[in-house]
């Protein structure tokens, strides 16, 4: 992987209207909104259950106490991103600490959440999945390392099923000052993707609309308003 060094790539942010889809299936919890200190936040990850888990624990440890969000609105929604990621990790972060992932527009959304549930019917044997999703939408705050345009120097990164090399690009994003990355999504050609790593970053969620996806194994998405 070549041409990575930071101090030599653009930024670009803040990015005043991105889209996320979240599963249905995982609830709210609204606790977290009024949380006013990180003791209490402590208290109320435990009576949620969170803190059970023992890598949830782990990856609370990771998160310093100051990008802890605290009483606002939608604030487990944005913990549940860092601290419940994929087993597997995702493009930019490993299973050991998550990050907020959105798009610029809603279909890119769409797109992306359907890869990986065709993906899944493949490995199911499935013909279909359907699956129900609440789009978030936020303000993503910082700058942000812009590398939309660089599929060709940075091919590592952009590789469609392997993350190896994206996951060691946004270690070094991580820890440095700049809020995440900003790059082209691979599932939508047209599309934009933005990953923050600081909670804080990540401003007036809202939920807007409900989805139901119906992704077959081959052929078109199916996409009905809830």
């Amino acid at each position: 992987m070549t041409g990575t060094g930071l101090d030599r790539l653009p930024t670009a942010g803040p990015f005043p209207e991105t889209w996320r889809l979240i599963p249905s299936r995982y609830p709210t919890i609204q606790a977290f909104d009024t949380v006013a200190s990180a003791g209490d936040l402590d208290a109320v990850m435990a009576l949620e259950g969170w803190t059970n888990d023992r890598l949830v624990r782990h990856r609370l440890h990771r998160l310093p106490e100051d990008q802890r969000v605290l009483g606002r609105s939608n604030a487990g929604v944005i913990l549940a991103a860092f601290l419940h990621p994929s087993p597997d990790g995702a493009r930019f972060s490993d299973a050991q600490l998550g990050a907020w992932y959105a798009s610029l527009a809603e279909k890119t959304a769409i797109k992306e959440v359907a890869h990986h549930l065709r993906r899944e019917a493949h490995r199911a044997g499935q013909p279909e999945i359907v699956s129900q999703y609440r789009a978030y939408q936020a303000h993503l705050a910082g700058d942000h390392v812009d590398i939309r345009g660089r599929s060709a120097t940075l091919p590592d990164v952009y590789r469609p099923d392997d993350y190896a090399a994206g996951q060691a690009f946004g270690a070094q994003v991580r820890a440095s000052p700049h809020a995440g990355i900003v790059y082209d999504s691979v599932r939508d050609p047209a599309g934009t993707n933005v990953v923050s790593f600081r909670p804080p970053a990540v401003r007036d969620v809202v939920q807007r609309r409900h989805f139901e996806l119906t992704v077959p194994r081959n052929g078109r998405i199916i996409v009905r308003h809830l």
